[in-house]
């Protein structure tokens, strides 16, 4: 079998040097580059055509979800492999909406990556059951309007309606509007509730 060039996506320089030692001596697999950006990532694969990517999704700059549909969209034929500490199914699901053929996180690096690779390089895709398991449980939910996300994650961090309302350029009544809308969506109880809700499952982030 032919050896599967490698290139792994992730600003932790530990990081990268764990995937490193999980792939040194394996056959068959090479690691021909590294990136620590997704700005990084896209120059990279442009100029290295790897068989698989490994791709961290929280980076400065352009963040892996960026990146993988940048590198989808000027090669629909790359294989992409999300490596990540997020749980949260939205998070996921967004992953896989980009052009990634894989979700494993990093806690299972050691046990399931190569066993992952193997099934992305054969056509398959890989999620983890628990993370499955909640995207099944949400496939009939409303999704959160990108307005709705940009009024959750600034309550998120504390501001109140009117504070809300200033930073978007929109009326305080408006803002209350989009917030029944997410206690509704999201099956919260309260402000706090609705926040804990989309930071479990990667809706926001901070």
């Amino acid at each position: 079998m032919p050896t599967i060039r490698i290139l792994t996506v992730d600003d932790h320089p530990l990081l990268r040097e764990g995937i490193a030692a999980v792939l040194e001596g394996q056959p068959g697999l090479e690691l021909v580059a590294e990136a620590s950006t997704g700005e990084e990532a896209v120059e990279r694969y442009r100029a290295l055509r790897p068989d698989l990517t490994l791709m961290d999704l929280q980076m400065p700059g352009m963040g892996g979800i960026a990146a993988i549909e940048a590198i989808r969209a000027e090669f629909p034929d790359a294989r992409i492999l999300v490596l990540t500490t997020y749980r949260g199914d939205v998070q996921a699901l967004r992953a896989f909406r980009a052009g990634a053929q894989g979700y494993l996180l990093k806690s299972e690096l050691r046990k399931d990556m190569l066993a992952t690779i193997t099934q992305i390089m054969a056509g398959k895709r890989r999620i983890p059951d628990e993370i499955a398991h909640e995207m099944a449980g949400h496939a009939d939910d409303d999704e959160l309007s990108p307005r709705e996300i940009q009024v959750l994650t600034r309550v998120a961090t504390g501001s109140a309606n009117r504070d809300v309302a200033s930073a978007l350029g929109i009326a305080e009544e408006t803002v209350k509007a989009h917030m029944k809308s997410i206690l509704a969506k999201l099956q919260a109880n309260d402000r706090t509730h609705a926040v804990a809700i989309a930071l479990r499952r990667g809706i926001i982030e901070l």
